[in-house]
């Protein structure tokens, strides 16, 4: 198989873009212009946005309400007037906008003039949230994963996947260590999703799970600490030897980020380039399950990676492409607990979505998402159910009957391409600009 980021689209001509958006009209020009200024940004990250409104037709925020502000244009001139010091910090405005955006990075596929927009979110967040103004839960959070002791407790409890190596402390040789494949336990899922990370070890035996793994960082990166997100980062590669394989999109954005993008792989990326052959089908009531696809923000925005998880759906089931399956749910790491009713309103469009496709399962490829959709689809008591990628990819090979579903046909090829939308391509055409969660 091909290279799983997609071809860069064509970026779209400034002269022809959207009409300006109602609000406050964004200052021209290439940033404050009032000497240096504070220092909280990088003037060059800036500087790039061109205030050309291409961002406001993929900010899930700005399409909510309709305000400049909740726009990533808006929110950059926000950013612009911190820094030249026509804002006050402790503006309700900064602290309400800081906080109102997902991080999805949707607007960096779109942006003509490549604003890595995620880099300065996290420099905002960097200054705007810092002590008591960091959000309880985020602090909580925080405290939690910064303790692996209290993250391997979640495993004795729930029983994620053990490695028997692992565990007898034999160490690897150093070829071995180059040559070897460790999968990352995610802090979320290793306690909520346990079942995840054993799919993997009974579809990959060859997986190594290295024992005392800690957070990779992505939270403290995406909640005003990203200086120990990125040592967060660095202190799970040197524990994880080889390629890095992850179940979360979200963490392997910037584990990508900061280990090298060809050091880590996406579950669905390490599959297609490893040449996985799917087996079995996932079948409900004697006929091919219906699935749909929800994607990672990160994972897709960020690095690229669309189509592997949907050709390995396709393998094993009826996959139905889901109409905004690249726009994000509303999970975005801790948005979902910070600002549920938002985070409900970005979901409600999908779930209305899903229910007129009349599928039997949705799939995720990040645990943050997993959870945002089951709670949806139980809210609004769906028939679908939603899992893991890993956890269809077993099922489909147990070939097990799933909710009152038949034992399935003998397995069969993958059909050809994948219907759908194109996928969209990071501005940077594959590399990585900053950390991501969810």
């Amino acid at each position: 198989m091909t290279d799983s980021a997609p071809r860069p689209a064509p970026r779209p001509d400034p002269a022809s873009g959207p009409e300006p958006a109602s609000g406050p009209e964004p200052p021209s020009g290439h940033g404050p212009g009032r000497g240096e200024g504070l220092g909280v940004f990088d003037k060059a990250l800036l500087d790039r946005c061109i205030s050309c409104g291409f961002c406001l037709p993929a900010c899930p925020t700005y399409t909510l309400t309709r305000q400049e502000p909740s726009s990533p244009r808006g929110r950059i001139t926000l950013m612009r007037a911190l820094e030249s010091g026509d804002l006050a910090p402790d503006d309700p405005t900064l602290a309400e906008e800081s906080s109102f955006c997902l991080g999805c990075r949707a607007c960096e596929t779109v942006c003509p003039a490549g604003v890595e927009y995620g880099r300065l979110l996290e420099q905002w967040r960097d200054h705007q949230w810092q002590g008591r103004d960091r959000p309880l839960i985020a602090r909580l959070l925080m405290a939690l994963v910064s303790r692996p002791w209290l993250l391997r407790l979640q495993g004795l409890v729930r029983r994620h996947a053990r490695d028997r190596r692992a565990a007898r402390g034999r160490r690897l040789a150093r070829g071995e260590r180059e040559q070897a494949v460790s999968l990352m336990l995610g802090c979320v899922e290793r306690g909520l999703y346990p079942s995840v990370s054993r799919a993997v070890r009974e579809l990959r035996p060859e997986v190594t799970v290295p024992s005392g793994q800690g957070c990779c960082g992505a939270l403290h990166a995406h909640n005003g600490d990203s200086a120990a997100g990125a040592e967060m980062a660095r202190a799970l590669g040197e524990r994880l030897p080889g390629t890095v394989v992850t179940t979360s999109g979200g963490c392997a954005a910037h584990l990508a980020h900061h280990l090298g993008r060809d050091r880590v792989r996406e579950l669905s990326d390490y599959l297609e380039r490893t040449g996985h052959r799917p087996a079995g089908r996932v079948t409900v009531g004697g006929r091919p399950a219906r699935v749909a696809l929800q994607d990672s923000c990160h994972l897709r925005n960020g690095l690229g990676v669309t189509r592997p998880p949907r050709e390995l759906v396709a393998a094993v089931a009826d996959y139905v492409e889901l109409p905004g399956a690249g726009d994000c749910c509303g999970a975005a790491g801790t948005y979902a607990m910070l600002r549920p009713d938002d985070s409900r309103a970005v979901l409600d469009p999908k779930l209305e979505a899903l229910r007129k496709l009349d599928v039997d399962y949705v799939v995720a490829v990040n645990p943050g998402c997993l959870r945002q959709l089951r709670q949806g689809l139980r809210r609004t008591r769906s028939r679908a159910k939603a899992v893991h990628l890993a956890e269809l990819l077993a099922m489909a090979a147990r070939s097990e009957p799933e909710g009152g579903s038949d034992p399935g046909p003998e397995d069969e090829p993958a059909p050809g391409p994948v219907p759908g939308p194109a996928p969209r391509q990071d501005p940077g055409q594959g590399t990585v600009a900053g950390p991501a969660e969810g």
